[in-house]
């Protein structure tokens, strides 16, 4: 028996079971772990005797009760007080007052402030050798010799690692703690405090991912009992849907995310809405490209992952081929040793779903998650769209407070009031709770997926800020979050911003992806870490720049190149690609820009087109070119290009370069000239020379 089965017979939770083995010096792994029979029977005599005790207290406070009270009478297993009868009263201005109760119930989401008198260094990245002097109430000459004792050279605005600021901070008497964000513009970035007597219990949030047609949506049709698959095209989910399932009394959220591609999107604008990740491999088709991506994108979110096996019913179902392709991921089932959940299944049987379901209850106690539902609503936009009737159209997952019916909100950047409220069943609702997917309408435009929201006290507050934070958008000119670029990369170590740089390698054969991965890890430079959070066979895909965009990863592509789309798709979203032959290049480059030691980028550029027309051979000059500027200009300095019937044949210097008679610096387009390329004779008639030049790109 496991752990988690022992605690269901006995209703109570896998965690009180845990703890209470931790305590009597039982080693025990986690709730999935097999318990003994000397152990099963030490927890019996524990709870058995907990129990009887317990039902002992429960009857005399009923009998008790019972003989104190006329006013209660018993029938069946419990008590119920007689109430007195009251006559019903028209609804208006008792619900109107009662809805307003309720929204004064609600804490406002007001930032922490921070305690000035008390001995506390709030501390951020940014934090200099003079402020912690100035929060201290110590020179900078006094910081600076103490940093210097501890072997660390340091000037008045350099910036400080958190814990020389701890060894520093507690000589002095201070305590550390983070910087607390007060500004109510970028709401995102508040941190909330909630007392843990306002914490209640939230559902977890679930992600459906997987490789295509591995039955994602018809386990999720499964799951909710509804047809949802015949109402698809093709069969492919076509939109961002939210759903509630209740199990045996705990909700269940899922989001249906189409593969992993908006989950990524969302998680690259800052949201980060997932509990759960749970992967569907078909049991006849094992691991497959997407499934690949899918374990990649939840990693790099750091989101717990229950690996479904689906499609069990099929003759040629196999899932330990399935486990043994996952344990090349890491990804160890816990019948062999490892960590993660496997479950078996059918969705198109509907056998198994009680198990996942239940695996994802106990993943979800085991992480304790909880949320405080008496505060003003936050969470994040899932969908949104505009439609033709009702206008802009927003579908929202509550994370923390409660939303409802006539509340202020801020979503990104636009702002409303929200007039009207679905459900994931189409149901008109009055309120939200945490972790609860609902649609809502009386925004003014519509927000983008992942954007953040929050409720204010009122409609004026919440204009003014939504106007403060389009401003905001439009002097950073739009741009995506900043991208982390070989280039700088030095600069951005010394500046603190960056102490993990995440790679993504794509190689031509899985010998080289592997080579050149082992090879990047051995790379030490002080204060930075790299963490390879993809390494594959084949071209740079879109995808890939998706993933880098959202992790803030640099692409190294060893033999392959990106496409067109590709390569536009990473410029516009500030992904640095890098491109190579030789492994030892890549090494060299990624060691040096951690250094601070890059060479200079060269580009080139390339300044005029030739066509000869004519060849003369003069003894001891070699060959001479009669040509025509056919595009540009031609200088004398230029390298040049003999390309053949399209063919590159030759690659060099121009060695002199001629009108009639005399040495020019430049021959324009449309002029004649005479040219010859320093050692190189096969010129041919017809033959185009291409001009260029090497110019040095300046580093940003």
């Amino acid at each position: 028996m496991r752990v988690h089965e022992y605690a269901k017979q006995f209703n109570i939770s896998s965690k009180e079971i845990l703890q209470f083995l931790e305590e009597s010096n039982i080693s025990v792994k986690s709730h999935m772990s097999v318990l003994g029979d000397d152990v099963i029977a030490m927890l019996d005599n524990k709870y058995n005797e907990e129990n009887t005790t317990m039902r002992e207290n429960q009857y005399n406070a009923e009998k008790d009760s019972v003989n104190d009270t006329e006013d209660l009478f018993k029938y069946d297993d419990y008590l119920e007080v007689k109430r007195p009868h009251i006559t019903q009263k028209k609804k208006g201005a008792n619900s109107k007052k009662k809805n307003k109760i309720d929204k004064e119930e609600r804490i406002a989401n007001v930032p922490l402030k921070q305690d000035d008198e008390a001995n506390i260094v709030y501390y951020s990245d940014e934090l200099t050798v003079g402020e912690l002097a100035e929060m201290i109430g110590k020179s900078t000459a006094e910081i600076i010799k103490q940093l210097l004792m501890l072997g660390m050279m340091a000037t008045v605005n350099q910036t400080l690692e958190r814990d020389m600021v701890e060894l520093i901070a507690s000589e002095a008497g201070y305590e550390v703690k983070d910087k607390i964000f007060t500004d109510v513009i970028e709401f995102e970035k508040i941190i909330l405090e909630d007392s843990e007597e306002n914490l209640e219990k939230r559902p977890p949030v679930v992600t459906i991912m997987g490789h295509v047609d591995h039955g994602k949506t018809t386990l999720l049709d499964a799951i909710r009992k509804s047809r949802v698959v015949t109402g698809e095209a093709g069969g492919i989910t076509q939109h961002i849907g939210a759903y509630q399932v209740d199990h045996n009394g705990n909700v269940i959220t899922f989001l249906d995310t189409p593969g992993h591609a908006a989950f990524t999107a969302m998680r690259a604008r800052g949201a980060q809405v997932t509990d759960i990740c749970v992967l569907v491999v078909a049991s006849d088709d094992g691991v497959m490209p997407q499934t690949k991506e899918a374990i990649d994108h939840a990693r790099a979110a750091n989101v717990p992952i229950i690996v479904a096996i689906n499609k069990m019913d099929k003759p040629t179902a196999n899932p330990d081929r399935v486990m043994q392709e996952l344990l090349e991921f890491s990804l160890v089932p816990e019948e062999w040793g490892g960590d993660t959940i496997f479950v078996r299944l059918s969705a198109l049987q509907g056998e198994g779903i009680d198990d996942l379901l239940e695996m994802i209850n106990l993943v979800s106690e085991m992480a304790e998650l909880k949320a405080n539902p008496k505060r003003l609503a936050t969470g994040t936009v899932i969908e949104a769209k505009l439609d033709k009737g009702r206008g802009p159209v927003a579908t929202l997952l509550v994370e923390n407070g409660t939303l409802r019916i006539g509340d202020s909100i801020v979503v990104g950047s636009v702002h409303g009031r929200v007039r009207a409220m679905l459900n994931d069943l189409g149901q008109r609702s009055e309120m939200a709770s945490p972790a609860t997917p609902v649609e809502i309408t009386g925004l003014n435009d519509v927000p983008l997926a992942g954007d953040p929201f929050m409720v204010f006290p009122s409609e004026k507050e919440a204009r003014q800020i939504a106007e403060q934070r389009l401003n905001m958008m439009r002097e950073l000119g739009n741009k995506p979050s900043k991208a982390v670029s070989l280039d700088d990369i030095f600069n951005q170590i010394q500046e603190g911003e960056v102490k993990d740089l995440n790679v993504i390698i794509k190689g031509d054969v899985q010998g080289s992806v592997e080579a050149l991965s082992a090879s990047l890890q051995k790379i030490e430079v002080e204060g930075v870490k790299i963490n390879i959070i993809r390494g594959s066979v084949g071209t740079i895909t879109e995808t890939d720049v998706t993933l880098a965009a959202a992790s803030g990863a640099i692409i190294i592509g060893f033999n392959v190149r990106p496409t067109a789309t590709t390569r536009q798709q990473a410029e516009a979203e500030g992904v640095d690609v890098r491109l190579h032959t030789i492994i030892y290049k890549v090494i060299e480059e990624i060691e040096a820009a951690m250094k601070g030691m890059l060479d200079p980028i060269f580009e080139e550029k390339v300044t005029g087109q030739l066509e000869i027309r004519q060849t003369f051979k003069v003894s001891k000059v070699g060959t001479i070119a009669g040509c025509y500027v056919t595009d540009g200009t031609v200088g004398r300095n230029s390298s040049v290009r003999v390309i053949r019937d399209g063919i590159i044949v030759y690659d060099g210097q121009l060695s002199s370069l001629k009108r009639f008679k005399d040495d020019v610096k430049e021959v324009n387009y449309g002029y004649e000239c005479g040219i010859t390329i320093d050692r190189y004779n096969d010129l041919k008639e017809g033959d185009v020379i291409e001009a260029y030049i090497m110019e040095e790109i300046k580093r940003a």
